[in-house]
Order: C-alpha cells, then structure tokens, then sequence
C-alpha cells in the first residue's frame, strides 16, 4: 500500500526542520556576525526570521485508508519567539502545510495490530549496581527493553504508528526486571564404587555422580562428576593382552560407480540369459504371464513414486589399537574371522513437500461484533516421503485468523432465548406434605406456580411468512363457517413474531425463567346483614293497589358485594322474604308523641282525652308526604284522667315490649306487654281510689299473621351463551375492563320457596321483587392453538462408526406458542417428527498392501573382491518393496488416506541373506500349535532344514540350529476383587412424574431406595489386570442403600377462633396451630413458633362487637313501699324496686333473656331506689324525665337538667308542688363524656381458607373511644360528625413456600479415565427454581459420582537395551537393541505394567512415550581397553524454578543432565574428553530449598550434609557460611575420670558427678554427689539411701510408683556454693518466724469482745454503705 515510503519520508522532512532551525539559533547566539555566516557556509548576512510549524492536525478525508490530508499550521517567527509577516522568512524554505496521510476507520482494527519484540537480556542499573550487598538474597534490579511496531497483519509489513494508536495505546517499551542472585552447579551425592576394572592385577573402580541443578546467573561451575581409585585383584596367570581389535563407524551410505554399477548389470542380465536358455521358454502362455508381471510392476513403480528406494553400501575401517591408544599393524591382534568391513544400506532420503497452496475463503462468511474472526486454511502435498532421515515430514495445514471484508458481507446470525406461554396457575405443587386440600384441586386459590417452556431461535431474520399462512388459513376457515352457520364465534390472530426452534447451545445468554409465581383470585364470598323487622303489610306494588292482599316484608341488605373467583359461586342468599297479609295499606299513620291528658269542659282534673302526634310513612317506615295518607285511618284521641286532689295517681303507660313471636300460629301467639304503677294513693275521703293491680297491666296480640314465609330463589348464572341478536358486536371491545369478542346471554332459575317446605307456585311471592333471570355477559376471546414452524431436521452423522449398524434417524421439533382456550382449536398437530436418514456413506477403512520383496541387493563385487574369504554373490544384503495404498474392498486410494488412517508404514526394506555354499538353511518357524491342555501345558512351533544344509553335519546340531521351540500355554485362573470407593445412592431410572413442567413438590421420586456400586476388578494368576468378563462380571456389586425422603414440619390444623377479647367495640381474636412433628431430612421448616414454648403458632386478628349486641332492659318501678307507714296518710319515704334483665337485642326489640355476664355491669340500671309516696292531699309529680346533655367541650361551668311535670295539685292542706327541675354540673368523665375516633393495629395478612400464600388483606378496625377510654357504640361519634380519613383495609402479600424444584440428573459423564480403576462417571442437577419461604430448601447432593467399569490399560513399552554388541571385534562401533512388549497395567503412578501377549495391544497404537517413531536398534560405541570414555547420559533432572522464599521469580523451569567421564588407565588421562552438561527448559517446575543437616554427635565427630527439601541429598546449594560444625574436639583433651566433651567444646562431667573447677576454669576433677530418695505412700516408711548418681538430663529409670528421686548440687563448676543455696536459707528464715508469729497470734486470747463482735459486724456495715439506695 505504499505506507513504509511515505512514512519514512514525511518522518525525515518533519525532523530536519526544526533541527536545522535549532543549529542556526545556537549558532547566532555563539557567534553573531561574519561568525555565523562562515559556519552556515552562506555567504549571505545571517537571518534573524525562521519557519515554525505546529503539529499534525487530524487526518481528514471521505475514504479510509491512504487518501486522508492532514494539516499543520507554519507562521514565521523571529529568533526571539515573536510573530511576524510571512515574507520576512525564506519562501524557498518554508515548510509544508499539508500532507497526505492515512485515514483510519474502525474495521482497521482487524487488519492492524502492534507487533511486539521478544524482551531483550535484563541489564543492571548503573547507579543500583554500584551499591551491591554483601551477601546476595534475591537479586540485583535491571532493566530490559523490546521492539514494539504496528503492522499490517494479512502482509507482515510495518504501518504508522498513529494507526495503532487509534485503537490502543502503544505498549511499553520497557520494564523493570529483575536478574537473580548468582546459582552455582548443585550435583548428587556419589554412587558406589564400581567393581575392579580388571579380575586379576591392578585395575581401577570409579564411582560417578550427576548434576542436579546447572550454574546459572554467573555462578560457579561443577566439581568433577567422576572419582576413581586403584584396586587390586590376585595376580594374573597369564600375560595382559596389549592389542585389541577396534571396529570403526559406518560411513554414509552410497551408490557404486555407474560404471562398476554397469558391468555388474551386464553380468547380470548374461547370467540371466543363461538360465533362460536352460530353461527355453516358448510357450505363448508363459511369455504373456511374464508381461502381466513385468506391467504390474511397472505399476508398481509409479505407485512407489513417493519413497524413491536406493539400496547402495557402506564400509568401515578395521583397526588393532594398542592399550595405549596408538594404532599397531593387524598382525597383533590374533584372530582368525575378521569383523566384515561393508555392508548393504538404504540411501537417506529427506521428506519434500511441495509449495504453500493459495489460502482458502474466510470460514467466516458474515459480520459478527462478538467474534469476528474466522479461519482460513493452506496446504501442501508430500511429494517424496523420507527414508531412513530421524525428521518428519513438515506441517501440511496451516491456518490464521481472518475477517471477512466488503459491502456485501452480511451480519451473522444471532440467537436469543424465547418463551411459550405461561400455563395456567396451580396452587397445589404449594402444598405440604400433611395439607388435606392435595386431593381436591379445584378449590384452591391464592398464590401459585406456573410454567414456560424456553426454546432457542434466530433473533435477526424476517419469520412472519409463517404466521401470514397462518393466518389466511384461518380467516378462509372463518369465512366458511360464516357461510355454515348463523353465529359463529369471533377469534383474533394474534401475531406473533415466531421463529423455528433451532439448537439451544446456539443461545449464549442466560436462560429465562421457566417456573414463576402467580396468582388466582379467590371468591369473596357474599355478605349480608342481618334481618331488618317485619314491616306493615303492603300492596304488593302500590302503584297498582289491586284486591285486599299484601305482603310483610323483611329486608337484608349486601355488606361484601361477592366475586366469582376460582372456585367461587358469586351468588348471593335472598335478601327479602315476605308475609302474606290481608288489608294492605302503602301508608299509614305512625304515633310519634303522646299530647298531654286534657280534661274534659275545660276543668282542671278529673276525665278528658290526650291527643296523638302523627306522621305519615311509607311501607319501608319513611316519613312522606302528609296528604298519601288520607285514605289511612287517623288515631283517635286516647282517654285519659287527670287526677284530682286526693285521688289516686297513676304513672304512665311503658312503652309495649318486643312481641314474644314472630308469627302467629296454632300453638304459638304472639304477645306485647305495656304496664303502669301507682305512684300516690287516694285520701280516705272522696278521692278515686287506685285500681286493682289487673289494670296496672295491658296485654295486646301481635305479629298475628301466619308463620308463612315465602322468598324468591335463585340458581347459580348459566354458561355464557352467544346472543345471536347482537352478532354485530365489534369484534374486540371491552366489558368491565376485559377484553371481550362478542356479548351474550346468561339465564339462571328462579323459583318461589316457603321457608322449611320448599318449592310453591310463583304466586305466593311478591312478582314484582322477582330477580332477573337473563342478564348480559361477554364472551373472552377464543384462542387457538399456535404452534412454531419445525425446526430444521437435525444432521445425519457425518462421520461413520465400525461398527454401528444401527438404523440412523433425524429428527425435527416445534413448540406450542399459544394454548387453546375459550374454545379455541386444540393442538392436534405432531410436536415431533422423525425420520431415517438417507444410506449414510460406507465406512470407508484404508490399509496398505505390500508387495513381493525385490531381489536381495548385495554390495557390489567391486567393494568386496580383495577381503579374503569371501564368495561372490551370496552373503548379507538388503532388498526393498513397493507399498500401496488400497480400500478396504481393494480399489486403489491416495497415498494420503493411508497415512492418516492406516497406521504407520511398513517396512520398505529389510536385511536378506543370499545364502553361500557353506551356509545352513532352514524354512520360517511355523505358527505356535494351540493349548489344549490344562494349566502348565506347552505350545511349539517348528521348521525344517532345506536343500543342501541337510547333508551337512553343523547344520543338523540341534545346540546351534534347533529345529523345534516350546511355550508354556497361559494358565486362566482368575480373582475378582473390588476396588474404590462405593458409588452415591443411586435411585433407580424411572420417569418422575412432571406437572405442567414442574415436579410435584413432595412426590417426586427423589428418595426412598436406591442403590450403591462398587467397581470390580478381575486379576489372573499372575496378578494381571485383565477384563471383568473373564470373571463372569458386569462389572460392579451393587447394594441397597436408602436415600430418607424429608418430611415437612406437621402443625396441627387451626383451632376454631376465640370469642373476640372485647363485648363492645374493636378487641382481638385468636386460633392456634401446635407443632405435631419437627422437620427432618431437609423437609420445609417450621413457620416462626411462639417465643415462650416454642410449640404454637399463633394467628391474632381484630374484631368488632357490636355495642348494642346485649342490653339491659329494666320493667317499670314497683309502688313505693313505705318503710316508716302511717297507716291513716299510707305515704312517707320508702323503697321501690324494678327487674333488671340482660337480653340479646334483634331488629324487632330486645328477644331473648341471656346471662347477664354479657351485658356491661357499668351499664347496668340500678334495681332499686328510695322513694317518696306522696300523701293523699300532697303535690305528685310525675317520675323524672331524662338529662338533657351537656354542651361540649365539658366543662363545670356548663350544666345539664331534668325535669318532672305535676300531675295532681295539692289540697288546701297539702303540700305544694316542688321545683320541678334538677340541675347538676357537667363534669368529664362523670356526666359529661368526650369522644373520639381509634384505630387498631394492622392484623397479620389473612388469606382465603382456599389459599396458600399470595394476595391477602390485612384490616384494621375503627372504634369510638369515650374520654375515660371505655369503647362505646360508634353512633356516639358519628353523632359528632367526627372526621375519619383512615383506610381500613390494605392490600398484603404472603410469601409463598416455594419448594426447591431441580432439573432431571443429566446422563452420566464420559469415563475421566479411558481405562484403569480411578475412572469416574459424574452426573448433575441444576436448580431451576430456587425455594422461596418457608419452602423445602435444595439439597446438598448436586452431583452424584460413579466408578467407571475397570478397563486393563494396554500400551507398547521399550525392554531394556542391551550391551553394546561389536561383531568379531573387542571395541569399536557396535550396535545395540531393544525389543517392545505389551504391558497392562491398573493406570496408576504406581503400577509399572506387567507383560502380556501381543495380541492384546492390536488395538493400540504403536506410540511409545509419545512418539510414533519407535527406535529398536541404534548405534553405541564399546571402549576398547585403556580408553578413556564418557558414561551415557543421566535421566532428566526434576523441573527447577528460580525461587526466592518459596516464591518463583518468572524465570520458568529448567532440566539438566550429564556426562561422567570413566577411566581405565591413569597413564592415558590426557586423553579423556570433557564431561558433559546439557540443559532444557520445563513447564510444571518447583521451588526447592537448600538446608544443612547433621547426625548425632559419635564422640566428638559427626556427619554434616547439605539435603534438598524432596529429602535428596546434594553437594552445593547450602551457603557455606552456616554450615554446621563436624567436630567438636575439646582442647586440651578431657582425661579426667568420668568426664566428657560437651557441645561447646568444653569438659563437663558425667551424671552424678559435679565439677571441681580450677582457678584458669578447666575441670579438675569430678566428684561423686549425694542422692536423696523421697519414698512414695506406697512404701508406708521414710528412709534415705545413697545410690550412684546418674545424669541428670537423662530419664529417671526408676519403676514406676517406686518413688522419685532428687539430685541436690550445692555446689557450682569454681567449688563454690551456688545462688539458689543462699535463696532457699533465706525462705526457710522467713518461714518460721511466720510460723511463729501464727501460733503467737492464735494463742493469745481476746480482751473485749464487744469489739469483736463489732468487728463481726464490720464487713455488713460496709456493705450497706456500699450501696447508696440502701
């Protein structure tokens, strides 16, 4: 592309500007004036004005690539740095402003990258290598440096750096490195030395080692590897042979002279003519056989044109070498046949390949962002393959990344995950294991678990041709069934944007969820009121008052409008049930006051009349329209009388009480009671005296109607049928919020009912408050099935298998989208298709076909004629044949499907052997005879002798020339034995029972019993591995084993709820669960369990009592009993009483007497009173009226009154009427009460019985609360208007226990071993919906492993080599061998393999060690005797890294082996080589530490070494300068008696004795110390004994329990008396003066002991003052 040029001109033009500018400046300001102008070589005055240019700007331009323009700006300056015009500098040498440049676009990226350089050596820092430590510990810092350019990637070319750069800074160019400490050579410790070098006479022995770790880093060489010293033998019989006979190395192999080559073919072909002649072929037959032949081969040849074959010779030297090394004539090396100096070989040929084809396309045909690169591929053909060359044939494929260019590439296909519907909501896989709702699925409600299947497609292609079929399909169908039917049903397509399912590891992303949570709405059931009484009777519509029959009707009325939830029926009971009745009216008068008694003429007392006050209602008791009831019949005036004075007084009538039934029949009639008292009695003279006490009460019938009672029932709603008279309803519309397709008709029954009879006619019922029976509905839309297009049919393989006759199939799949409901279309199509694939291709196999050996090509005449004794034309050559390339049925093949699929070539020439005269000749051994026999039997093979070897007599001798050879035959004796460990609990296959793609949480096959494998492996006699059928084994034992399936934690089921906690207003209620059994196995957890027991779940919600539930009803006061009686007044003060009765209050009044616990006792009215009986002639008032109420707020300064009317004036002697009215203060909370609202605390979330978990509501509740925090009726507050803005209800979820739901276990895993005991199977499980609440959490067990069925492991292994052979000869060039062998083995490190037949590896390929070449035979050399030579090399060393505190520095590994040099002869040691010392580097390396060790000190000598931290013991590695010491001699030595040398080189005694120093502190002597014995409680008496002291460092070897013993050594090394002497004189002072001053103290007696008491008291005194609440 022109880059590099126009890089490296723009480059030098840029740089020369500015320097040159730079020169001129410095030059002016040196040497102003002529000065300049002679240095600038100008002649010209100097300029003061120079070009500046500023940077590039960016490179602009519409094309990428080369064709941009960049700018920069130049301006002209003076020299000291101010602007000026343009024409004051040079114009001749102004600077570009522009330039041509590279435009760079972001595709760029795949053609450009930086090419970085290797890092060259690590070189020291100058100013840190100046400051070198003493003592080195990791390293000396440096520095190193590499090359970094952009290229041009497809060519290898440099580009601009700024191209590079655009997409990522330019690495670094340098880093900081580190050079390690300097590493000297570390070698192993030295063998045993060798035997004697001769068996008689003075010889050598040596003993080598090798080197373990090389120098490194600048460190120091290795010490010789090799240490001999003289041996001597007995003395030898005979004289040393001086002479031997050395062979040299074969030369390279050539071809003979073409002339020589000629005459031998001429004598060739004459011998050839001869033997025709003899023969004399004419026969037309023959001649055309032997041109078939000659044609074949001439085929042959041509397929052979790949090894070019050329059988030439090779020669060596012969020499008889002197012990010396010197060479000496033949002639002293005695020996009749010498070695043979030539023989036949194969010219070396190197492998050719041809060159580089073109490269392929890019495999990556399409744009992708993710990955895109692709690969393209060259080859090239082997065009002569190698022959006898140790180097393969080079690579033949090679490949690179590459990405795909042009307008025209395409994006590549991208995959995404997508869904199917959501399947309905099910509740039950909630459920636990003890939930009684399992069974009965159709009542649940509330939160659930639904499922998804997810399917991987191509998200980027246009798919809606399918579902446009689709959908023309549809309509034509819709249109047929219009023309077919008069009310068809509506239904929408959807479309949906579908594709086929393609295979799910093209999706890359994470996989959606196939299982969430969703919701059922459950019913609310209907609420409603209770009763209102029965009303008057009515018309049945009085708008139409017809005929002289009515209804009394009740009425309840709807609290919680009900919802048809799942499983609900949405129905409501009746709310209205009637009375037949006779004389309907629609209104009536209703008495709301009592006037006043108004007596007759005008007078004051005595009869008249009270006038009622009415209103006008209706049948429902509303107050209407005076003038409606103008056909009712208005109350007549009630007589009354007004007492005069004296008369007797009556109190008023009480109001009539609730009628004792609610209807009226044979044996039951209903009854109201209203009653009066007498309130004053009648004088003795003239006054009206009071009535019997029959007519202080009245009795009235009531409620007299039949108990008939009739009410409409309804029947649940139909199914929605399509209302053929609105079939023009849009298509899609919505009803109540719902989509909706069409509008139709439900119908339900309805019928009349007598209550506690049954069904009646209609006409017993009012028909005018007859429900409907048709109402309106929708119809949802109906939703077909909707399936995706199949996917594409899945490969047939493409590779054959030996072996696999099976019948292969593909398959194809597609997933239901959409699923039918509403009567849509079901899904009938086939989800799933398969079908046989067409004839796969032959297993085509490849072999190669060797052809006849060609004739035994010897060395040529020419070579060999002059060596005595040998024959012409016979002895060792070498021949060749063709191999070809076949198919397995025989047809011709390439020669390169062989070599990738035929197994290594064969041989292309071997050695043959022209027999001589003298030669003995024996057919191929036959093939070995069968085993028949038992174990121990034989087997043999045989040949015979042919031709002329018969008749001779060296060629019969069975010693030299056996004619028979035996085996023994295998002995099949087999053991089975296990081996590993025991498998998982596997539970047996079976297909688990899956719901709507989720398993039921709790039955699924996840526990119960299993079983457990264990692998076996069978041994023959020999203790090889052999198969497990040869011991009547599948393989494993298996045992039953048990998986406990969890069980859940059990409560008990709710107890019933509790009466609520509060008669009147909000209280509480409650019901409990106990806990039944804990949960185990892994079973869902307990819910949260009471604090205190631990044992109890409780559910606490509000409730509401309603105040007026139960209420005291009081009957009026009795007469006032005079208790201080004045039998002629009968008046005075006395007492009256009154029955006060709790009674359950209903719509129609107070019912039923109840205990009076249920009324409030506050409430309660008293039951008795004092009271005055006025006397006849005296004032009477009547009982007192009610308070009236307090203005609130309350307040003392506000009142409240009552008042009581007069009812009879006083005589003219009695007393006079009182004040009438009664005032008292309002005071809080006695007679004067605020109030106010409450509210309760939120309940817990309350579901529907039918629900688990999911939507709930938790309710709170509102109370009025008076200001003495009673709760009070509600009335009390809505009577005040008081504001109540609180939400009573709130929505509320309860997390659902969610179990943990896993997928299926996966198949189980390859075997990790292709063979031998430690190969395991895995198989796994995922979570695919993790436990949520108080869910069944997951398990542990993920992953389940299994041992793989034992397999013997075959290979091919190399036998030992054996000894360097030199044929005929005593030293020289020899050769040496080796044989390969089938081993088996269990596949452990352990396990070296034992042999076994050859057949058994036919199977395997001939790879040892990893190399396909397999080398039996190669070259050695035999050192002649008094050479000087180098042993073969040591294996590979361990893998060392570079290491500083057990950290590797980065330096990689390295291996190391060497060469020792042996010698046979001192006197020729200026002949020996140099050892040998080879490394390689090494991936898997360790750090090694290097540390001294030391054995027990023997006397004053011990053994240092330096040992590796494997446990190798090493020469090197350990710093010397803390080697421990070897010796520890004391000087002078220790001669004293019982003494001996101590670690620190100083004389120190034995133990038991003590050391008597000299005045210069040396031992002078050591004396024997004293024992003492302190006997144990065993022994039952205290002795003391003296023994003989031992040391004391040294264990005790007293018996146990026999006592210790203690070794007192007073005195110190100097003779002196030691420091714990002094110590332990001074405490035993101390000691008894103490011991004295205690007795002193408890002998003496007390003087007071009153102070001793106080000092008894003491310590609680001081206690209490400790405590200042005390």
């Amino acid at each position: 592309m022109g880059l590099p040029g126009r890089r490296w001109a723009s480059g030098n033009q840029g740089a020369e500007g500015p320097l040159r500018g730079v020169l001129q400046l410095l030059l002016l300001l040196l040497c102003p004036g002529a000065c300049g102008a002679a240095g600038l070589g100008n002649s010209e005055a100097p300029t003061i004005y120079l070009w500046k240019t500023g940077p590039w700007g960016r490179c602009m331009g519409e094309d990428c690539g080369p064709g941009g323009i960049q700018t920069r700006a130049v301006w002209c300056a003076h020299v000291e740095g101010w602007t000026t015009l343009h024409t004051n500098c040079k114009q001749a040498g102004r600077p570009h402003n522009q330039q041509n440049c590279f435009k760079v676009c972001d595709w760029h990226k795949e053609l450009y990258d930086w090419k970085l350089g290797p890092w060259n050596q690590c070189q020291p820092v100058i100013s840190k290598s100046l400051e070198k430590p003493l003592e080195c510990t990791k390293g000396e810092e440096g520095i190193q440096v590499r090359e970094v350019t952009c290229i041009q990637k497809d060519k290898d070319v440099p580009a601009e750096d700024i191209i590079c750069e655009y997409f990522e800074p330019k690495p670094l160019l340098e880093q900081a490195c580190l050079i390690p400490c300097q590493q000297d050579c570390i070698v192993s410790e030295f063998s045993a030395w060798s035997e004697c070098s001769k068996t008689c006479g003075s010889g050598l022995q040596h003993r080598t080692r090798h080197v373990v770790a090389p120098p490194q880093f600048g460190g120091s060489g290795c010490p010789n590897l090799t240490e001999f010293q003289v041996c001597q033998s007995s003395p030898c019989d005979a004289e040393e042979s001086l002479y031997s006979l050395q062979v040299g190395s074969w030369s390279s192999c050539s071809m003979p002279h073409p002339r020589l080559a000629r005459q031998a073919g001429r004598r060739r072909k004459n011998k050839e003519r001869e033997k025709e002649r003899g023969k004399g072929v004419k026969d037309p037959e023959a001649r055309e056989l032997i041109k078939k032949k000659r044609t074949r081969n001439r085929q042959n040849r041509q397929e052979n044109k790949y090894w070019d074959i050329q059988i030439g010779y090779q020669t060596r030297e012969v020499m008889c070498i002197n012990k010396t090394g010197k060479a000496a004539d033949l002639s002293f090396c005695q020996q009749e046949i010498l070695p043979i100096t030539f023989q036949s070989c194969v010219v070396t040929k190197e492998c050719q390949v041809s060159e580089w084809s073109e490269w392929s396309p890019c495999s990556k045909t399409c744009h992708n962002i993710a990955s895109p690169t692709g690969t393209r591929v060259r080859t090239r053909t082997v065009k002569q393959l190698p022959i006898g060359s140790e180097h393969d044939c080079p690579e033949l494929e090679e490949q690179e990344p590459c990405v795909s260019q042009g307008d025209g590439v395409a994006l590549c296909a991208t995959y995404g995950w997508r869904a199917t519907e959501w399947t309905e909501c099910r509740v039950d896989p909630l459920l636990s294991q003890q939930d009684r709702r399992r069974g009965n699925q159709t009542v649940l409600c509330g939160g659930g678990v639904q499922a998804r299947e997810v399917y991987c497609v191509q998200t980027n292609e246009n798919l809606l041709s399918h579902l446009r079929t689709h959908k023309s399909k549809e309509e034509s169908k819709i249109q047929s069934a219009t023309k077919s039917s008069a009310a068809p049903y509506l239904s929408i397509t959807f479309e949906i944007t579908t594709s086929k399912p393609v295979d799910s590891k093209l999706c890359t992303g994470p996989v959606p969820n196939t299982t969430q949570l969703c919701h059922i709405p459950c019913p609310i059931e209907c609420e409603v009121s209770s009763w209102s009484a029965w009303g008057p009777c009515t018309y049945e519509n009085c708008n139409d008052q017809q005929g002289k029959k009515g209804f009394k009707l009740r009425k309840r009325h709807i609290i919680n409008e009900p919802t048809g939830g799942y499983g609900g029926t949405g129905n409501c009971p009746h709310l209205l049930e009637a009375i037949p009745c006779e004389e309907p009216s629609c209104y009536d008068w209703k008495a709301v006051r009592l006037g006043d008694c108004e007596p007759d003429n005008d007078r004051e007392c005595g009869p008249g009349t009270q006038v009622q006050e009415v209103v006008c209602i209706n049948s429902d008791g509303e107050e209407v329209d005076r003038q409606l009831c103008r056909d009712a019949i208005f109350p007549i005036p009630v007589a009354c009388d007004a007492p005069c004075p004296k008369d007797c007084v009556l109190s008023a009538w009480s109001t009539w009480s609730s009628c004792s039934h609610t209807c009226s029949g044979k044996m039951t009639e209903g009854k109201q009671i209203r009653a009066r008292s007498i309130l004053a009695y009648a004088g003795d003279e003239g006054g009206v005296r009071c009535p019997n006490s029959s007519a202080l009460q009245e009795v009235r019938s009531c409620n007299e109607h039949p108990c008939t009672v009739y009410h409409w029932q309804t029947g649940p709603w139909g199914q929605c049928i399509e209302d053929t008279s609105v079939s023009s309803f849009n298509t899609t519309t919505t009803w109540n919020g719902e989509a909706s397709c069409s509008v139709g008709m439900q119908t339900r029954k309805v019928i009349c009912v007598r209550v506690n009879v049954g069904q009646v006619g209609p006409k017993k019922c009012p028909e005018n408050l007859r429900p409907e029976t048709v109402r309106p509905c929708l119809l949802p839309c109906r939703k077909d099935c909707i399936v995706s297009p199949y996917s594409d049919w899945t490969s047939c393989p493409s590779s054959c298998k030996k072996g696999d006759s099976g019948v292969r199939k593909q398959s194809r799949h597609r997933v239901i989208i959409q699923l039918p409901a509403n009567g849509g279309r079901d899904c009938t199509d086939p989800l799933y298709e398969e079908k046989a694939c067409e004839a796969s291709q032959v297993c085509q196999s490849y072999r190669w076909k060797t052809h006849k050996w060609r004739r035994c090509q010897l060395v040529p005449w020419s070579v060999q004629q002059d060596i005595p004794g040998v024959q012409e034309g016979c002895g060792p050559g070498r021949q060749a044949r063709a191999i070809t390339c076949r198919k397995q049925d025989g047809g011709q093949a390439s020669i390169h499907e062989c070599l990738r699929y035929a197994g290594p070539v064969p041989a292309l020439t071997q050695a043959c052997q022209i027999p001589c005269q003298d030669d003995c000749q024996f057919t191929s051994w036959s093939k070995f005879s069968s085993c028949n026999g038992d174990c121990g039997a034989v087997r043999t093979r045989k040949r015979t002798i042919v031709g002329k070897s018969k008749k001779k007599e060296k060629c019969k001798n069975p010693q030299l020339y056996p004619l028979i050879e035996t085996q023994y035959c295998p002995c099949d004796s087999h053991i089975l034995q296990p081996v590993g460990n025991w498998s998982d609990c596997i539970l047996p296959e079976g297909k688990v029972d899956v719901l709507m793609g989720m398993k039921v949480q709790g039955d699924v096959k996840e526990c119960g019993q299993g079983y457990r494998y264990q692998a076996m492996a069978c041994y023959d006699q020999n203790g090889r591995l052999v198969e497990t059928s040869r011991c009547n084994s599948h393989g494993y034992i298996e045992e039953a084993c048990i998986i406990p399936c969890p069980s859940d934690c059990k409560l008990s089921e709710w107890s019933n709820w509790s009466r609520c906690s509060k008669s009147c207003g909000s209280g509480v209620k409650v019901r409990s669960k106990w806990l039944r059994e804990k949960p185990y196995n892994g079973g869902r957890p307990c819910p949260k369990l009471d604090h205190v027991n631990q044992a109890q779940v409780y559910e606490v919600v509000p409730c509401h009592s309603d105040c007026n539930q139960y209420i005291w009803v009081s009957e009026p006061w009795s007469v006032c009993k005079v208790t201080f009686v004045n039998m002629q007044e009968n008046c005075g003060e006395g007492v009256q009483t009154r029955k006060v009765r709790c009674m359950q209050n209903t719509p129609d009044g107070p019912s039923e007497h109840v205990e009076d616990y249920f009324c409030d006792p506050e409430e309660m009215p008293l039951g008795s009173q004092e009271c005055k009986l006025p006397c006849p002639e005296d004032c009477v008032i009547s009982e007192w009226g009610p308070w009236t109420r307090c203005v609130l707020p309350c307040n003392q300064s506000n009142f409240r009154q009552r008042s009581a009317d007069p009812i009879r004036q006083p005589a003219d002697e009695g007393r006079a009427c009182p004040n009438a009215i009664e005032k008292e203060p309002c005071n809080l909370n006695k007679n004067c009460y605020h109030y106010d609202y409450n509210v309760t605390d939120w309940s817990t979330c309350q579901l529907s019985e039918k629900a688990v978990c999911g939507n709930g509501i938790k309710t709170r509740m509102l109370d009025c609360v008076r200001s003495d925090g009673k709760s009070v009726d509600l009335k009390h507050c809505e009577e005040l208007g008081l504001e109540k803005n609180w939400q009573m209800n709130s929505s509320c979820v309860v997390e659902c226990p969610v179990n943990c739901q896993l997928s299926d276990w996966s198949p189980w895993s390859e075997c990790s071993q292709t063979c031998g005991l430690t190969g395991k199977m895995v198989r796994r499980r995922t979570v695919t919906q993790p436990f949520q609440g108080d869910g069944r959490p997951c398990p542990s067990m993920m992953e389940q492993t299994k041992s793989c069925p034992v397999k013997p492991c075959y290979r091919w292994q190399y036998g030992q080599w054996s000894p360097c052979q030199v044929q005929e000869a005593q030293c020289g060039e020899g050769t040496r061998t080796r044989n390969i062998s089938c081993v088996v083995s269990d596949g452990s490190a352990e396990d070296y393999g034992k042999v076994v037949d050859e057949e058994f590896c036919a199977d395997t390929e001939l790879i040892i060690d990893g190399n396909k070449n397999i080398i039996m035979e190669e070259t050695c050399t035999q050192p002649c005797p008094g050479d000087c030579y180098l042993k073969d090399w040591s294996s590979w060393s361990l893998c060392q890294l570079t290491c500083v505190n057990g950290e590797d520095l980065g330096f990689g590994g390295i291996q190391v082996r060497s060469r020792a040099v042996i010698i046979q002869e001192l006197e020729n040691q200026h002949l020996c080589p140099e050892q040998m010392l080879e490394t390689k580097p090494c991936d898997d390396g360790h750090c090694y530490e290097y540390k001294w060790m030391a054995s027990a000190w023997k006397g004053s000598s011990r053994t240092v070494w330096c040992q590796r931290s494997d446990g190798v013991n090493v020469t090197g590695g350990c710093l010397v300068v803390s080697q421990p010491d070897a010796d520890r001699s004391c000087n002078p030595p220790c001669s004293q008696p019982h003494s001996y040398c101590s670690e620190t080189k100083t004389c120190h005694c034995e133990e038991g004795y003590t050391e008597v120093m000299s005045s210069n502190s040396t031992l002078e002597q050591c004396t024997l110390i004293p024992v003492v014995v302190i006997p144990t409680v065993e022994e039952k008496r205290g002795d003391v004994k003296t023994s003989r002291a031992v040391h004391p460092t040294q264990p005790s070897s007293n018996a146990a329990g026999r006592g210790r013993t203690w070794f007192l050594q007073p005195f110190g090394p100097d003779g002196r008396l030691k420091t714990w002497v002094y110590g332990v004189a001074a405490g035993a002072f101390v000691l008894l003066i103490f011991v004295v001053s205690m007795i002193y103290l408890a002998c003496k007696k007390p003087k007071k002991p009153q102070r001793r008491q106080n000092n008894r008291l003491k310590p609680l005194t001081l206690a209490y003052d400790g405590d200042a609440d005390m």
